[in-house]
């Protein structure tokens, strides 16, 4: 027997999804962001391109950002039975695991040029993630759309590092090697 579900129904699916997605992608975002940090010596170091915003804007963005990504996930979540739905999971669910490594890469690990090799694949994964979303629900692609951009402006701002730092500034864990220049 084929029913189909009431528009309150279906209100209560999405409500069940976002309640359990958004605390899901925000607990990976914060997870991620303990891999490493910018209050390292070594970040300290490093020399701040001109489009780098105030570090208290990073928190705000990615706040709304994780809320936003969740709040898509749980509008394909909770499209039962739409062709494509599983796929599109699974596809945004290994882009955004990989994505979130960048922290680790290029805080934990010091290696801005692999960091923007994360961003990279970050971006075109997330491309191809929103056409599979785009494919079961529209909605839930447009919400993902400033995080795209974030990452796009992520991958210049990495860049612009990398160029403002040629020599990958002073490498270790303590910040403590002595450059001498003769």
């Amino acid at each position: 027997m084929n029913v189909l579900a009431s528009p309150a129904q279906l209100r209560a699916s999405f409500l069940r999804w976002a309640l359990f997605m958004v605390p899901l992608i925000l607990l990976i975002g914060f997870a991620a962001g303990q891999l490493g940090g910018p209050d390292t010596p070594w970040f300290a170091g490093l020399e701040k391109p001109a489009i780098y915003p105030p570090p208290v804007l990073f928190g705000i963005v990615w706040s709304i950002l994780f809320m936003l990504i969740g709040l898509a996930l749980a509008l394909v979540a909770s499209a039962w039975g739409a062709h494509g739905r599983g796929i599109a999971l699974i596809a945004f669910a290994i882009h955004f695991l990989v994505t979130q490594s960048w922290t680790a890469v290029f805080f934990g690990m010091q290696d801005m040029i692999s960091a923007l090799m994360v961003l990279g694949f970050g971006i075109a994964s997330l491309l191809v993630a929103m056409a599979l979303v785009c494919r079961v629900r529209r909605a839930a692609a447009l919400l993902l759309l400033p995080y795209l951009a974030w990452l796009c402006f992520a991958g210049v701002l990495n860049y612009q590092f990398i160029v403002s730092n040629p020599d990958g500034g002073a490498q270790g864990a303590n910040g403590a090697e002595t450059r001498v220049e003769l």
